[in-house]
């Protein structure tokens, strides 16, 4: 390893068949090069067809996993994934705070999984939007939790960008990447809408592939982890969506899950598209 290895360490559950959450963002971070740190907030019994349970961790030991890390090495970004209980969101915001990180800040704020199961408690997003959502440097929802989060129906681009300036204006994130795979249409489109006005849009043609399970944790880690590098937020974007795309691409023949399979996070050593 290098005396010059960056390094990111990630927040989030574990997810039992290892494409998204924890053991997806460790295989994210590693294929881009840098260090992964890992600190776990609840942990799932799921597999590609759906959630069997899920188990939070005991708030006293997300902090002190959190502290144990901080108080060793600083990361150059942190992505923060799934938490599920509001005490959870406490335990990072206060941890964060006790050990003064000023990193780079991914928030990824995970609220169904993609088989449909719920990956958060009832009483869950209005304390995220409260402590987490003005420490992150970047939000990434999708569209189904963009609609949770500003309380409107997405139909269009201007829907969007629109959800994407009052989330901004209302809970003080920096900037806001809205996903949206989840739209209608034969391409992807993801916009980012910055605290300075700016809009950018990001288009792809989508890929005939069962195998997406993951792909917001992993999109979340790859921004991490292009920013840690010392991408600016646009550039980091940019890098992390071809990423995801390329690991999409990767895994679209693979027919070993029975439900939405994972993608191939490691196609960059693998193979070129």
């Amino acid at each position: 390893m290098h005396t010059d290895t960056k390094s990111v360490l990630t927040i989030a559950g574990s997810d039992s068949i290892g494409g998204a959450g924890i053991q997806a963002d460790i295989k994210t971070i590693f294929s881009l090069g840098l260090y992964a740190c890992s600190c776990i907030t609840a942990v799932t019994a799921q597999n590609t067809l759906g959630v069997k349970s899920v188990q939070a961790i005991n708030s006293d030991i997300l902090s002190d996993q959190i502290e144990m890390v901080l108080q060793d090495i600083t990361p150059d970004a942190i992505k923060i994934g799934m938490i599920y209980t509001k005490e959870n969101v406490i335990a990072v915001k206060e941890s964060l705070q006790r050990n003064n990180y000023k990193g780079f800040v991914v928030l990824d704020p995970v609220l169904v999984a993609t088989s449909g199961d719920k990956l958060a408690k009832e009483d869950f997003l209005d304390i995220l939007k409260k402590e987490l959502f003005p420490i992150c440097d970047i939000l990434t929802p999708n569209i189904p939790e963009t609609e949770a989060i500003c309380g409107v129906s997405i139909s269009s681009k201007e829907t969007m960008i629109a959800c994407g300036k009052d989330i901004i204006t209302r809970y003080g994130v920096k900037n806001v990447l809205i996903k949206g795979g989840h739209g209608i249409g034969e391409d992807m489109t993801d916009i980012l809408v910055l605290n300075n006005g700016e809009i950018k849009t990001f288009t792809a043609q989508k890929i005939d592939s069962n195998n997406t399970h993951g792909t917001g944790c992993t999109l979340s880690s790859a921004i991490a982890s292009y920013s840690a590098q010392g991408n600016d937020i646009i550039q980091s974007v940019k890098l992390a969506k071809d990423y995801v795309y390329d690991a999409i691409w990767g895994a679209k023949d693979i027919t070993m899950f029975k439900g939405h399979g994972s993608t191939n996070h490691f196609h960059s050593l693998q193979f070129k598209r």
